[in-house]
């Protein structure tokens, strides 16, 4: 049974293969079709997918009558008559397959447990909008999940952070992430307060918080005469850290797991992460690298399979073959220069694990400079480092939970050395290697430490600001020409 799932119509189309059980394929379409975030499905990518094997059935991942509902609501005209999902695929051929939707937020808690290997858990779905729902609680038991509660439109709390991250002049929906790096450099009490006036009222009880204002529209209108951009995205990442700290808690004492899944758009916010784990509400905690709604793609594949599935890792994408280029990558590194790498199977998720990478120093005080500078963006901007994962725990505060995709900010114990890779509040969002995961960035490391005596790369998304990553070896040819950085794809 060959199963498409598919994301599409929204922020960031992705298609999904599972092929008798097992993730085959799974990728963005903006990878394809050069367009960042790009909503709508592209026959490239749709063209690949077909190359491991033709859908039998595919899921769709929201349910298009209920989100219409809602728009209607809230006045989204244009969204209610727009195209249907049925246009979707009758624009790309594939009309004619048997099709099923599935709740956004059944997705979002398919794609989390049935990729964590646990048999019981605590399912947080957190995002900006499903249909109706912006929260949800799920119970997941061996095959089986529930939703136990949820809260729906307009209170949101992904909403609230979207808002603020348009207030603090970002693009909501897109980058969120700039927003909760410039926070380490604001004063998260100075404007709390006036905040929590206004926008958002922190309670003792469920849901734990009520915006005062319906936020979808943003908050472009608060505070006008306000310049400090990082007190607002400070202010606002601490009062979304407290409540989501609280329903977790919350979330544990309903289920009674000790497990966490985490998903939607919200589990991205590593910093948020990192807080929870510390909390030790629960003994383990699993984000599925692809949390967002192009991972809905592999979850509303998932929740038709609704079964447990073998977790191989990412690397899901586009392939490119060839020798992991250590030899030509180390040699560059050598002379103190940027490099790129776009080798393997790209990634499925908005983050770089080595197969479309940037390389540098971190121990070079300016690579910082030099990376925002090529990659054109903001220079407060913090990049993270990978590591050898048996050293991680000399360089880093790392927590008892899995390292590997970025998902966790932890402290570097030795700042003064690496500065490249500590951002200002003295934390890295550290992602740790082994040979079993990644036997050529293993080798790339092990090659770089013996040559150093330092075990980590500073390692970065290979694009530059705006754009997507780099997919194909046609687009890493174009990205050294362009930018003056070379990109091996092969040794």
């Amino acid at each position: 049974m060959n199963v498409w799932g598919i994301s599409a119509g929204g922020h960031d189309a992705a298609i999904s293969v599972l092929r008798d059980g097992e993730i085959v394929f799974a990728a963005h379409s903006e990878r394809y079709s050069r367009r960042k975030n790009d909503p709508q499905l592209c026959w490239p990518l749709i063209r690949e997918a077909f190359m491991h094997g033709e859908p039998d059935q595919i899921i769709w991942h929201e349910r298009p009558w209920l989100l219409k509902t809602r728009a209607a609501y809230a006045g989204q005209w244009d969204e209610v008559w727009g195209p249907g999902v049925k246009d979707h695929l009758r624009g790309n051929f594939l009309d004619k397959v048997p099709l099923r939707t599935v709740s956004h937020h059944h997705s979002h808690a398919a794609g989390g447990y049935y990729t964590s290997g646990f048999r019981d858990a605590v399912i947080l779905v957190v995002d900006a909008i499903g249909e109706w729902d912006t929260l949800s609680i799920w119970e997941g038991r061996e095959h089986e999940i529930y939703k136990r509660t949820s809260i729906s439109y307009p209170q949101s709390l992904g909403l609230f952070y979207s808002a603020m991250t348009q207030r603090c002049g970002f693009k909501p929906n897109e980058e969120e992430y700039i927003m909760m790096g410039l926070a380490a450099l604001g004063d998260p009490q100075r404007l709390q307060q006036q905040m929590r006036d206004d926008l958002i009222e922190i309670t003792t009880s469920w849901p734990f918080f009520r915006l005062r204002e319906n936020l979808h529209k943003g908050c472009s209108w608060w505070l006008p005469a306000e310049t400090n951009a990082a007190d607002i995205a400070a202010a606002a990442q601490y009062l979304f850290t407290t409540v989501m700290v609280s329903i977790a808690a919350y979330a544990r004492d309903m289920v009674g797991s000790d497990n966490l899944v985490l998903a939607g758009g919200c589990a991205l916010n590593c910093v948020t992460n990192s807080v929870i784990v510390s909390t030790n509400i629960y003994d383990r905690m699993w984000i599925m690298p692809n949390p967002g709604d192009a991972g809905n793609s592999l979850g509303a594949a998932l929740a038709h399979h609704a079964e447990h599935v073998q977790w191989q890792g990412p690397y899901l994408g586009h392939n490119i073959t060839g020798a992991y280029p250590v030899d030509r990558t180390l040699a560059v590194l050598g002379m103190g220069q940027l490099v790129g790498v776009a080798n393997g199977r790209a990634e499925f998720g908005p983050r770089a694990l080595g197969n479309r990478s940037l390389f540098g120093d971190p121990r070079d005080p300016e690579i910082r400079d030099k990376m925002n500078a090529a990659k054109k963006r903001e220079q407060f901007r913090p990049f993270a480092p990978v590591i050898i994962d048996e050293l991680a725990d000399s360089y880093f505060e790392v927590l008892d939970h899995d390292h590997s995709y970025m998902q966790y900010t932890v402290r570097c114990r030795r700042p003064e050395q690496f500065p490249g890779i500590v951002h200002w509040d003295g934390t890295s969002r550290v992602q740790t290697i082994n040979r079993e995961q990644h036997p050529g960035l293993y080798e790339l490391l092990i090659g770089w430490y013996g040559m150093t005596g330092c075990p980590m790369l500073v390692n970065t998304s290979l694009n530059i600001k705006g754009q997507p990553l780099v997919n194909t070896e046609a687009d890493a040819e174009a990205f050294t020409n362009e930018y003056g950085i070379p990109v091996f794809c092969r040794d």
